[in-house]
């Protein structure tokens, strides 16, 4: 689905990302690890389209993503979360994820201007399936709630609500568990694997609980300062000595 070849991206004399190679299967689950600082971020700004990339390919189904603008790239169908939780925080839950949808709206400029029929028609399908997916994700009780008034955990499960109502064919999940505790945890980490089911996904995956990539993810790529040093199953990240010293340090 998507091939990453060479990607490099350099801030002044500052390399963040240097010659990395990813290649996702359509419907994988996919993790991208590595310690605080080795660039997964970077990466995922590069695929998205807010950073350009000083040089390297990045080719989604066969096309090249490089100097799209973000809206493009969503439009070809690719959604992310964000590490910092990027919500408008004075709209409602609700609003939050209706906003995505607008995306694939089919009610006209002049019919939202002069409230024509098929207005309303548009406006009332984009409600009805906002609230199908906050119900999914057991939201749809706070739809009319203000964002920034949800818990922590509760804002960042609005997050991937409003990813997904992009419709993506790509999910990326920046962190999706930071901040949680172990319960919510585990609620998310089903969550993942029910909506990569019933929305056909494929995820890449940012995250530090490595419970939880060791658990979903059927392939790592493990980064360190910018470069990918390690690519494989759990299990074998697991054993390899490079991720060891990487998260641990020579002596272990």
């Amino acid at each position: 689905m998507i091939t990453v070849s060479k990607l490099t991206k350099t801030f002044g004399g500052l390399t963040a990302v240097s010659n990395v190679d990813i290649e996702i299967q359509r419907g994988e689950l996919v993790g991208l690890i590595g310690p605080n600082g080795a660039g997964k971020t970077t990466v995922f700004n590069l695929l998205t389209g807010i950073y350009v990339p000083t040089s390297g390919e990045i080719n989604f189904e066969g096309n090249s993503l490089l100097r799209l603008k973000p809206y493009q790239v969503t439009a070809r169908g690719i959604a992310r979360t964000f590490q910092n939780i990027r919500l408008f925080n004075s709209m409602t839950v609700l609003d939050n994820v209706k906003l995505a949808y607008h995306w694939h709206g089919k009610y006209s400029l002049i019919g939202s201007f002069l409230r024509l029929p098929d207005y309303y028609r548009g406006e009332e399908k984009m409600t009805r399936e906002a609230l199908e997916l906050l119900k999914l994700f057991n939201l749809d009780h706070k739809a009319y709630e203000t964002a920034k008034n949800l818990p922590y955990g509760e804002q960042r499960r609005l997050e991937i609500v409003r990813a997904l109502a992009a419709r993506p064919k790509l999910l990326l999940l920046d962190e999706p568990a930071a901040g949680m505790n172990p319960h919510e945890t585990k609620e998310l980490m089903n969550l993942i694997g029910e909506i990569r089911e019933k929305f056909d996904l494929t995820i890449l995956l940012i995250e530090h609980d490595m419970s939880l990539v060791m658990s979903i993810c059927e392939r790592i790529y493990v980064l360190d300062y910018g470069k990918v040093i390690a690519e494989g199953t759990p299990d074998e990240i697991k054993r390899n000595p490079r991720v060891i010293e990487a998260y641990l340090g020579r002596e272990a």
